[in-house]
């Protein structure tokens, strides 16, 4: 007759086993640390029937056990060196411990007991080995439940579960370790664009905290959110449109410095070559004055001499007056302001007026056809061609993007950030898609992009625009279909721009 106690047992070995394996499988899904660490601790305690467990990890660089899972104490961290206690000794020696009663043996410290009012009476101590045979961390399991001492079957299994938790909690730090690398590297890309361009200093993260603000308030605001009603990003989506949005003005690197910080229509050196050029007109007008003069007191005497000569300076204090007011008006032509009907004429009208080169003798007129172009810009700063130079920088940014390796969860990140100058209308740039060809991330972030454009105070060919007149111009872009009115309302209503995460 087979003995029914031992059947029994061997039924509860197979199903400790069998729980073993399942926790395995859950422990190889879970790239979590903190989950992984509870989920272990969970997972040891219902092995060996023990009332609580702590999890500790090995620290080789600092030589210190570390935890921040103990049932009964919370999640807090606790740190020791090597060696110190029983789960230090453990650690150091690669040897498990098994103790049936605490207070009998001399390595348990009872003051631990004291400050926390917990009576510890067995102690079950294994090592968690990993493959190679290193020390990854240390299972620590106390009182078993039916107050009997921990068993040689009990340390066998917490061992077992101890080298599946083992491979486990290093491919959790390994993936934590991939991740920190990855977010120290696009912070490293975003120190390198703002150095780049400092005028924009600042921009890549605010556009990061707005954008991943405006995906944490969509699901929960209701029938505002309009087609987008109960639309939510996981946690993987919420990193790629963060990342995108650090990220999107990287293509930056690939536009010259002399277009991408431009301030005004010409470049410092140009205005400074036209206001010497002015000054040497002027200088040319004073000089032949000055043989007008010499002539007169030659022909004249004194009397009529001195009334012609003060015509004469009469004259030239005219012409410094008038050259004064071209130049005048050239530098305001140069800001990047609207300029108003008419001033083209006045342009032309002065580049029309000519002078006698220095050197060769030549006639040479006021402003060159390069300098007519530039001042004649409408908006901004940016001739045609520097405006695609500069809006070449999308692209740049996409074809830097798709040279990394990213992850499965972080593929769609270079295709975010190609569309975020791209207008539902379908005339954005640089591939005018249209409004089925723009993804949900990429529409959060346009609005965020253009919101920070126009609100931003360190730019220094405008000034910043109020909230609400930034609203306001978001509002005209919504109603002509550019941006989704959808999202932007959600981005209104909920203030995002307050309420955003400062995480980016």
């Amino acid at each position: 007759m087979v003995d029914s106690m031992g059947v029994q047992k061997l039924r509860q070995r197979v199903e400790k086993l069998g729980g073993i394996l399942e926790v395995a499988k859950a422990l190889v899904a879970e790239r979590d640390l903190d989950r992984l660490l509870l989920l272990i601790v969970g997972a040891a305690a219902r092995v060996v029937e023990a009332d609580r467990c702590t999890l500790f990890l090995v620290d080789h660089e600092k030589g210190e056990l570390w935890s921040k899972v103990a049932q009964g104490v919370g999640m807090r961290e606790i740190r020791f060196p090597m060696g110190r206690g029983i789960a230090g000794a453990v650690a150091e020696t690669n040897t498990s411990v098994n103790i049936p009663d605490a207070y009998k043996d001399p390595r348990f410290n009872q003051n631990v007991d004291k400050e926390t009012g917990y009576r510890t009476r067995s102690i079950l101590c294994v090592p968690m080995r990993s493959v190679a045979g290193e020390v990854v961390g240390v299972l620590q399991a106390l009182n078993k439940q039916n107050r009997k001492p921990f068993t040689a079957e009990d340390e066998e299994l917490l061992s077992a579960l101890g080298g599946q938790a083992a491979s486990a909690v290093n491919n959790a730090l390994l993936h934590q370790e991939i991740e920190q690398m990855m977010e120290g590297f696009v912070r490293a890309s975003v120190v390198a664009i703002e150095s780049r361009d400092p005028t924009t200093a600042g921009h890549s993260g605010r556009v990061a905290r707005l954008s991943v603000g405006l995906g944490d308030v969509l699901p929960r605001a209701g029938s505002t959110a309009g087609r987008w009603k109960g639309a939510s990003l996981s946690t993987q989506e919420r990193q790629e449109l963060r990342y995108a949005a650090l990220l999107h003005d990287f293509g930056k690197v690939g536009v010259r410095e002399n277009v991408l910080v431009k301030a005004n229509k010409l470049e410092p050196l140009e205005l400074e070559n036209l206001r010497g050029r002015f000054e040497t007109i002027f200088v040319q007008e004073e000089l032949a004055a000055e043989r007008q003069k010499v002539e007169i007191l030659l022909k004249h005497g004194p009397d009529e001499a001195s009334a012609r000569i003060a015509g004469i300076d009469q004259k030239l204090a005219g012409r410094r007056r008038e050259l004064t007011q071209m130049f005048e008006f050239v530098v305001a032509c140069n800001r990047p302001t609207i300029l108003p009907e008419g001033t083209f004429d006045k342009l032309h009208e002065i580049a029309r007026g000519s002078f006698v080169g220095p050197l060769g003798g030549e006639q040479r007129p006021f402003l060159a056809q390069n300098e007519i172009v530039k001042l004649s810009i409408r908006k901004g700063s940016l001739t045609e061609d520097e405006r695609k130079e500069i809006e070449s920088h999308v692209t740049h940014t996409y074809r830097f993007l798709t040279q990394i390796p990213w992850t499965r969860t972080l593929r769609k990140v270079p295709d975010i950030a190609y569309g975020h100058h791209e207008k539902l209308t379908g005339r954005g740039y640089p591939r005018s898609l249209k409004e089925p060809e723009i993804a949900l991330p990429t529409r959060m972030m346009t609005i965020s992009d253009i919101y920070d454009a126009l609100t931003a105070s360190d730019r220094p060919y405008k000034k910043a625009v109020p909230k609400d007149k930034a609203y306001d111009i978001l509002n005209d872009e919504a109603k002509r279909g550019e941006v989704d009115k959808d999202l932007l309302k959600v981005f209104i209503e909920s203030d995002v721009p307050g309420k955003a995460p400062n995480d980016g």
